[in-house]
């Protein structure tokens, strides 16, 4: 990203200031207006200019932001809907495993993501360090694998947030396409607030998300034990009945497989903490406390709330029959609820799967617009992705994403379900592509640079459990690969192979492309720069804050890796 300080031709210096948020400007650069800044005025769309001070995307994340974003961001219909139909197939106990797995592998992940991020902060994200420390090739197939996953998870969050509306509307009175329509406003609303009005909105929605997980886990703990209302299930003990009938696994190994791809594209989105930094205010501050909150959404919002819906949910519950992603009324945490006695807090719980599914909507955008961008000033896309307006905003990025919007219509079509899972095929597995990338990346970096006389203690920010942690999470994200290989040949049915692996051949397709348009391969350790583009670091206060932790009672230093 281009500083403003550097972008001067060589005389005499210019004056500088400060403002509150820590940007240097020139003080002889007009500032824009207020309208301008907030991309409300016409004035907004056009192209940044050197001169202009808020330079590239604007630098506006607080720490408040990311934490959420991290904490609560790609909470939605993957946890709240998509877990029904885990339940159904796998089980109460399927779920645990494999959602424990997906998230000890994501705890991997994001904690290699920090390092890289804080050590090389680039605009755009995580697949420039596929290019930087793996295959440039591959890093472009990973930018475009990631563009069009969010491209195509935008339209089906549309679907999901429309039939959301159907559980007030039984009777089908107003069309969903309707429906589609105003929630598609809604969130080009807010992408014209930039980047800001994504943090906002991420803040505000994540916080009603997690509240509502934390008083659904209370109530839970009072139905397991009997406390709930006279007229509902729960009135007396309840226990984990549900664990020995029907079971606490629906389909054995089988079942346990089929689990993994739902957790993946619940967990979804956690990695975009790490696209976020480069918007951020103090990233070197700010993304080590957001990457630490990622542990607690995985313990206690994902494996501590889906124990509680396994234990007051059966998988043979007939609700859950034809259970889907975008099957609202099968979400377990509302059927929880209407069991209980409770159908108010149905009505609530589906209010805020409303607000859930639209905010992971708008994280495509966010996700996507950014990553095409970066594509585009690394030359790996047409170089008008790279147009940046005065309010921020990657427009013509935004604008791409957005168009993949309609796709939500064909939900009203006869054959449109058949037609959107074929699209939603497509980004299946395309997360787990991501995930293994980052693991991979943070372990060449490391080899090379301990390769190039560096050490660890050299590192702003380190993972925990270092390379280690990495490979485990590139191996996991290896043996579910596999796992839902296996379920996807188990019908024995072209049809059905290519419905759960299309997002295996399309990444393959990718990679192919990109070699034949950069012809370069696999780089060897020795090949790697692990020092253009690193941010400076204070190495002093550094050094400072290193001994004082170091001064700190052992289990001060545990606690201060994780939280």
């Amino acid at each position: 990203m281009t500083d403003f300080k550097d972008s001067h031709k060589v005389g005499d210096p210019e004056k500088v200031s400060s403002e509150e948020d820590g940007e240097v400007y020139a003080t002889n650069a007009e500032r824009p207006p207020f309208l301008t800044r907030l991309g409300l005025s016409p004035d907004s769309f056009r192209r940044r200019t050197l001169d202009d001070k808020h330079n590239q995307l604007n630098k506006t994340l607080k720490t408040r932001h990311l934490n959420m974003i991290a904490i609560g961001g790609s909470i939605g219909a993957g946890l709240f809907v998509g877990s029904g139909s885990a339940l159904r197939t796998g089980g109460p106990g399927a779920i645990l495993i494999g959602f424990g797995i997906i998230g000890i592998m994501m705890f991997n992940v994001v904690y290699a993501l920090g390092e890289l991020a804080i050590m090389y902060p680039v605009s755009g994200g995580f697949y420039t360090y596929s290019v930087r420390f793996i295959d440039p090739s591959w890093g472009f197939a990973m930018g475009w694998n990631y563009v069009f996953q969010w491209a195509i998870v935008l339209p089906f969050e549309i679907t999901v947030a429309s039939l959301t509306v159907g559980y007030w509307d039984r009777d089908g009175v107003v069309s969903v396409a309707v429906w589609i329509t105003l929630f598609w406003f809604a969130i080009v609303l807010v992408t014209l607030f930039g980047v800001l009005g994504y943090a906002e909105e991420e803040f505000w929605v994540a916080l009603i998300k997690l509240g509502t997980i934390i008083v659904f886990m209370i109530m839970a703990l009072i139905f397991v034990l009997g406390g709930g209302p006279s007229d509902g299930m729960y009135s007396e003990y309840w226990g984990a009945r549900t664990w020995y009938n029907p079971g606490a696994l629906a389909d054995g190994f089988t079942g346990v497989c089929s689990v993994f791809v739902t957790a993946a594209f619940a967990f979804s989105g956690t990695e975009l903490v790490g696209l976020a930094a480069a918007e951020s205010e103090t990233p070197q501050k700010s993304l080590p406390s957001a990457i630490k909150q990622v542990f607690w959404r995985i313990t206690l919002f994902y494996i501590l709330g889906l124990f509680f819906v396994g234990l007051l949910v059966p998988y043979d519950d007939e609700r859950l029959i034809g259970a889907g992603l975008i099957d609202v009324s099968a979400s377990p945490f509302v059927i929880a609820a209407v069991n209980a006695g409770i159908p108010a807090f149905g009505d609530f719980f589906n209010a805020v799967i409303l607000l859930a599914v639209i905010s992971i909507g708008l994280s495509g955008v966010y996700g996507g617009s950014r990553t095409l961008t970066a594509l585009a000033e690394q030359g790996y896309a047409p170089k008008f992705f790279s147009y940046i307006d005065r309010a921020g905003r990657p427009l013509y990025s935004c604008i791409f994403i957005l168009a993949f919007s309609p796709l939500a219509y064909l939900q009203l079509a006869s054959d449109g379900a058949t037609v959107f899972y074929w699209l939603l095929g497509l980004s299946g597995l395309a997360a787990l592509f991501t995930w293994g990338s980052i693991c991979f990346a943070h372990i060449r970096f490391r080899a090379a640079w301990k390769y190039q006389g560096h050490t660890v203690d050299e590192l702003p920010f380190a993972a925990p459990f270092g390379v280690y942690g990495s490979w485990v999470g590139f191996i996991l994200v290896i043996i579910v690969l596999i796992a839902q290989f296996y379920v996807a040949i188990k019908p024995l049915s072209v049809y059905d192979f290519f419905l759960s692996y299309l997002a295996a051949p399309v990444v393959l397709a990718f990679w192919a492309v990109g070699y034949l348009w950069k012809r370069q391969g696999f780089q060897k350790v020795s090949q790697i720069d692990v020092d253009s583009g690193r941010r400076e670091i204070d190495y002093e206060l550094f050094n400072r804050l290193k001994a004082q932790r170091e001064g700190w009672p052992a289990w001060r230093r545990a606690l201060d890796k994780f939280f």
